[in-house]
């Protein structure tokens, strides 16, 4: 019996979650079938078995590494920003925009929770930190209202994530996303002090 290196075996699994991700990203998780993703991947059902436990826990796992590559997307955008407002400002600009990426739109946001619900709250806490961080900034700074950053990073958090399954859904997707930056922008004026 040859026995597997620990390098193999995270081999393995990169091959199925890359492959994954290309299959579900073209025809759609409902489309996929496991032999045909073990085939495409030259690897078995037992090694998808042993790595994810079934399809849906690939498909979790896919939209995690997705979730992880956002999230620093996301980061760079307000990290780089001139101002932690414009940073705010951005970075809830570009997770809308990221809405209309194909492979964003079909794994994340429709076969994501098709399959697996609502997004859970561990994919959540990344995001919803970062948010928090900004957001208590700010305030220290002056620039927004005193409020709790937790329950304001979770609202702006679950107002955006809504809006990006909104802008996916469904045809006229532009003209989706327009009104919903219109309306994020609304949002976040109204974080202002003073207002």
């Amino acid at each position: 019996m040859v026995r597997r290196t620990q390098a193999d075996m995270e081999q393995t699994r990169a091959t199925l979650l890359q492959t994954a991700r290309q299959v579900f990203s073209t025809r759609g998780y409902g489309e996929t079938s496991m032999d045909d993703l073990t085939a495409q991947a030259n690897l078995t059902r037992g090694a998808l078995y042993h790595h994810f436990g079934d399809k849906k826990g690939l498909l979790a796992a896919v939209i995690e590494q997705i979730d992880a590559e956002m999230d620093a997307r996301l980061h760079a955008i307000s990290d780089t920003a001139s101002n932690p407002w414009d940073g705010l400002r951005s970075r809830c600009r570009a997770y809308l925009e990221m809405a209309r990426e194909p492979e964003i739109q079909r794994i994340v946001l429709r076969d994501g929770r098709a399959v697996l619900g609502a997004p859970t709250p561990q994919a959540q806490l990344h995001c919803v930190a970062s948010l928090r961080g900004i957001l208590q900034q700010l305030m220290e700074q002056g620039v927004i209202a005193q409020a709790s950053p937790q329950a304001l990073a979770l609202l702006i958090n679950g107002g955006l994530a809504e809006a990006a399954f909104w802008i996916a859904e469904a045809q006229g997707q532009h003209q989706r996303l327009e009104q919903a930056l219109a309306a994020m922008e609304l949002m976040l004026k109204g974080l202002r002090a003073g207002n």
